[in-house]
């Protein structure tokens, strides 16, 4: 494995109730809410959807957003079985490679190996 896993995965239409993912997530994997600063007169796009929790699993972690999840490891690993499990249920979540409808940024996943196809 050359590089560390980086993928980032994108919902369009409908936000994402990431109080109930992050309960649901909780159950297996260690879940933290991120305090994002902001202040009050603040002139921000999209202000009230900073909502952010951090998921870490054996060897992957993801940041999840409202209409964006970025999964990444730190050192490149193979996935164990839960990392697996945590990548398919973001990819269930969230199911486009790109931000917008518009055929640009064509993002491919990257290869990964899991424990089991070493053995």
């Amino acid at each position: 494995m050359a590089k560390a896993y980086h993928y980032v995965r994108f919902r369009w239409w409908s936000r994402l109730n990431l109080e109930g993912l992050a309960e649901e997530l909780a159950q297996s994997y260690d879940v933290k809410s991120l305090e994002l600063p902001s202040y009050e007169l603040e002139l921000t796009y999209r202000k009230d959807e900073r909502d952010e929790y951090l998921v870490k699993s054996d060897t992957l972690t993801v940041f999840l957003g409202p209409f964006r999840a970025v999964m990444s490891q730190k050192k490149p690993a193979p996935f164990t079985p839960m990392d697996v499990e945590l990548r398919n249920r973001v990819i269930e979540l969230y199911p486009h490679d790109r931000p917008i409808l518009l055929p640009w940024n064509f993002g491919s996943e990257p290869r990964f190996e899991r424990i089991e196809d070493k053995e």
